[in-house]
């Protein structure tokens, strides 16, 4: 990280750039580095290993930049344009000369306006707005690929794997950003549910309804500019992206949801099966919704735990992961 903490500080500078990018502005997730310039977003994967994912050499930095250009384009052709090189010789340049440090992948940059947060902020989404993403989503996996091997991951033992490792990532935040109580309590119920429904989950492989998906469908992901760009797909695990659609779909009920507008998740939802013709996908929902409001409390809490993140965001994140768990726990009575 120390190697990378000087190339973050290179790309805050201008000409660091092979084209000329105006202010640039540095946004960060657990994985990454954002930097946005006036034209274009750089992203660089940080040197991290959270088992889930590893980014901690070069090469599998490259491998999965690549992944992520070829995956987005599935939804957001014209914005994922291609994937930079950073190199070293005396100074630090994309596209530069010398020796290749790091490689970061380039994005038009949409108008922040656009993003379904910020229209939900200003409360501009509206059903006809949540119609056409419902169609999009369900048009995107009808052609999504799927296989005898993605259909793998649809199994019972795969869910279950996904929950063990939720719970053994979250027990550090026992009593910081989850109550003890809370813990037991959606643990207990998500294993209740995944025993006393096996029949479904099997069906769920037998009719095809595990596919190649997006894997991290939420209101920050989503543009609505001159069409709906749903960006930021799951690259690095595939365990995580090889999905029933029904947790794909899960991901922005339950967003809609954590914003206080159940309304539009309802509707959402409605759409969805309308389009699909998923039915069965109701008897999953709450489920589904529980593991990605524990996901988000899990993520958000490791943001604790990150070097480069200042103490007023770790503030800030303590705050909203422990409203991600709140969620799931709320969830988890209904199961």
């Amino acid at each position: 990280m120390t190697a990378q903490k000087q190339i973050v500080e290179a790309l805050m500078k201008p000409e660091a750039y092979d084209e000329d990018v105006g202010n640039v502005e540095l946004v960060q997730t657990h994985i990454s580095f954002v930097f946005l310039t006036e034209r274009f977003v750089y992203k660089v994967k940080k040197a991290v290993d959270f088992g889930f994912l590893d980014f901690t050499t070069l090469e599998k930095r490259r491998f999965f930049c690549e992944k992520e250009l070829e995956l987005n384009r599935r939804l957001c052709g014209d914005m994922y344009l291609e994937v930079v090189p950073i190199n070293k010789v005396d100074t630090i340049r994309i596209k530069g000369a010398g020796k290749t440090v790091e490689y970061a992948v380039k994005m038009k940059r949409m108008p922040q306006e656009t993003m379904l947060s910020r229209l939900l902020e200003e409360n501009k989404v509206d059903n006809r707005l949540v119609d056409s993403i419902a169609k999009t989503i369900a048009d995107f996996h009808a052609k999504a690929e799927t296989s005898r091997r993605i259909s793998t991951f649809g199994s019972l033992a795969t869910i279950e794997t996904n929950w063990k490792e939720n719970f053994e990532q979250t027990t550090e935040y026992t009593g910081t950003t989850i109550p003890a109580e809370d813990f037991k309590l959606i643990r207990n119920k998500v294993e209740a549910f995944m025993q006393s429904n096996t029949e479904l989950f099997e069906k769920r492989i037998a009719t095809g309804r595990i596919r190649d998906c997006h894997g991290d469908i939420h209101s920050d992901n989503i543009f609505v500019a001159d069409q709906v760009y749903i960006f930021d797909a799951i690259e690095f695990n595939e365990r995580f992206r090889y999905c029933d659609v029904a947790a794909d779909v899960a991901f922005l009920a339950m967003d809609l949801d954590f914003k206080g507008r159940s309304d539009l998740s309802d509707f959402f939802i409605e759409r969805y099966v309308k389009y699909s013709g998923d039915l069965e996908l109701l008897r999953l929902l709450p489920f589904y919704k529980c593991y990605r409001a524990y996901v988000r409390g899990k993520v958000t809490s490791f943001k604790l735990k990150d070097p480069n993140v200042r103490s007023n965001e770790k503030n800030a994140a303590k705050k909203q992961a422990k409203a991600y768990f709140t969620l799931a726990a709320a969830y988890s009575k209904t199961l």
